[in-house]
């Protein structure tokens, strides 16, 4: 049996949802608009990003940025290829495990992202404050 079934949307729920989606994509029309103007695409962007919040260190392994980015291995290779021509990042064999690659954040890197992440905060502001309003809630 479908949760539909049991709990029908209602007009609010389909409003939620499009409101969502269209403050989504905005946020991420203007992360897209940022990084052009640094000269950088947003996925690499979110490669930094993902490097520089890996859990507990400051490197990331290349699955676990094929996770957070949600597309294939071999995709996220080639995204660490051409930020490592950039002299963005780079890798180093694993410490613990010699068949990992570890995906480091260079100077440039460092430099670039925290430009990319500063210019991020006021659009971020304004999506927490949004989504704090009342209607957020279940009804």
């Amino acid at each position: 049996m479908s949760i539909h079934a049991i709990f029908p949307l209602k007009k609010s729920d389909y409003q939620r949802l499009s409101h969502f989606r269209y403050r989504l994509r905005r946020f991420m029309r203007y992360s897209e608009q940022i990084c052009h103007s640094h000269g950088t695409t947003a996925l690499q962007y979110q490669l930094l990003l993902h490097v520089k919040g890996a859990s507990e260190r400051d490197w990331a392994t290349v699955s676990e940025l094929a996770e957070q980015l949600q597309t294939k291995h071999h995709s996220v290779v080639a995204l660490i290829d051409r930020c490592e021509k950039q002299g963005l990042v780079e890798r180093r064999t694993g410490r613990n495990d010699k068949r990992q690659v570890e995906v480091h954040l260079l100077p440039a890197g460092e430099t670039l992202l925290a430009k990319l992440a500063t210019e991020h905060q006021e659009e971020l502001a304004l999506l927490r404050k949004e989504f704090s309003l009342p209607g957020w809630a279940e009804d």
